[in-house]
């Protein structure tokens, strides 16, 4: 089951606060981005954040889970306490890179 719009426009609306949010569609889930960097994998109306050592303590109750077959096991956020959610958000947005550019190809030499 992919998610619903409503449930990604809630995720953006209370992340807002924290900055420029943006989500993007991938094969029926989305990514949430914040300030550009992702931070949301949205699948089946499910938010799941990386499992990082800075949020051990923060989500040391909540369930983990798998976003799709192969991933790694991340945090389920819950957004009924949406102050915690915004500390948890702001904690992995500190920590997380900025995504990398996309490298140039090289491009062919053509001798003449």
């Amino acid at each position: 089951m992919a998610c619903s719009i409503e449930f990604i426009e809630s995720i953006c609306q209370i992340l807002a606060p924290l900055g420029s949010v943006r989500s993007m569609k991938m094969m029926g889930d989305y990514l949430i981005y914040l300030n550009e960097k992702c931070v949301i994998t949205a699948c089946d109306n499910l938010a799941y954040i990386k499992k990082l050592d800075c949020l051990d303590e923060l989500m040391s109750d909540a369930e983990c889970g798998r976003p799709y077959d192969g991933a790694k096991e991340a945090y389920i956020l819950d957004f009924s306490d949406k102050k915690k959610v915004l500390k948890v958000i702001g904690t992995l947005w500190d920590e997380l890179p900025f995504p990398k550019g996309k490298k140039k190809s090289k491009s062919s030499k053509t001798e003449v």
